[in-house]
C-alpha cells in the first residue's frame, strides 16, 4: 500500500472527490486542482497552496504512478487524474461506499461514522450509520486501510482514520489542545504491522531491481 505525505493525501483526495462528484470536469486542470486543494469547505485543515507547490507534489505522484496527465506533456493544459485506486491493474479496489469513506478521511482526517455519513452524500448515499460501519469494517479487514481510534473523553462515538500516511493521531489530539487519548493496543499493533509490511514490499522491490 502506498504511503502518502499530507500534501499527497490532499491532492489524491481532491482528485477522487472531483472524479465522483463532478465527472463532467474530470480529469482536472492544474488550476482546478489547486482550487480544489484550497477549498474552505470539506477540508481539514484548510490550506493555501500555490501552483508551484501543487505541481511539485504532482511531479512526485506522477513518478510514483499514482497520478497521470492524460493530456500529455506537450499539451498546453494538463488533464490530471489519479491512479491511486480502482484502476485496471492496481491492487487497491474499493466499492463506491468504501471509496467515499477513504476520500473523506483523506480530505478531513479522523471522523466518526455519523460524521462520515453526513459528509458523503455527494459521493455515495448511505441509508444509515450501520452501512458506514460495515464499510469501515470492510476497509479494516481488507488492509487494514483504516483504524478505529480510542474514543476521546466526553465523546459518544469513536473516530476512524485512514492508514495511507504516518500521522500520529494521539499526538495530533494533544497538539490541538485535546486530552491525549490512551493508545488502543490492538490498533497500534495493526498500524505497526502495516508499516513493516509496506517496508518489506519496498525492500523486495529494490532487491528485485538490483538482481535484474
Amino acid at each position: 500500500m502506498e504511503m502518502l505525505s499530507a500534501l499527497e493525501q490532499r491532492v489524491i483526495g481532491c482528485l477522487i472527490e472531483k472524479q465522483v462528484s463532478t465527472p463532467e470536469v474530470y480529469p482536472l486542470t492544474l488550476n482546478s486542482l489547486v482550487n480544489a486543494c484550497n477549498q474552505k469547505s470539506n477540508r481539514d485543515p484548510v490550506m493555501n497552496l500555490g501552483e508551484k507547490e501543487v505541481q511539485s507534489v504532482l511531479n512526485t505522484l506522477i513518478a510514483r504512478r499514482l497520478v497521470n496527465n492524460v493530456a500529455g506533456f506537450n499539451a498546453r493544459a494538463a488533464k490530471l487524474q489519479h491512479r491511486f485506486c480502482n484502476t485496471e491493474f492496481g491492487e487497491l479496489q474499493f466499492s463506491p461506499g468504501e471509496l467515499a469513506i477513504v476520500c473523506e478521511l483523506l480530505l478531513r482526517g479522523p471522523q466518526t461514522p455519523g460524521e462520515l455519513r453526513s459528509r458523503t452524500p455527494r459521493l455515495h448515499q448511505f441509508d444509515d450509520v450501520t452501512q458506514v460501519e460495515a464499510c469501515l469494517q470492510a476497509l479494516i479487514d481488507k488492509g487494514p486501510f483504516v483504524v478505529k481510534l480510542p474514543r476521546q473523553p466526553g465523546k459518544r462515538e469513536s473516530r476512524y482514520a485512514h492508514l495511507f500516511g504516518n500521522t500520529d493521531y494521539a499526538a495530533l489530539d494533544a497538539e490541538q489542545g485535546q486530552e491525549p487519548v490512551a493508545q488502543d493496543r490492538e490498533a497500534e499493533l495493526q498500524a505497526r504491522i502495516h508499516e513493516l509490511e509496506a517496508e518489506v514490499q519496498r525492500l523486495q522491490a529494490r532487491i528485485a531491481e538490483l538482481e535484474g
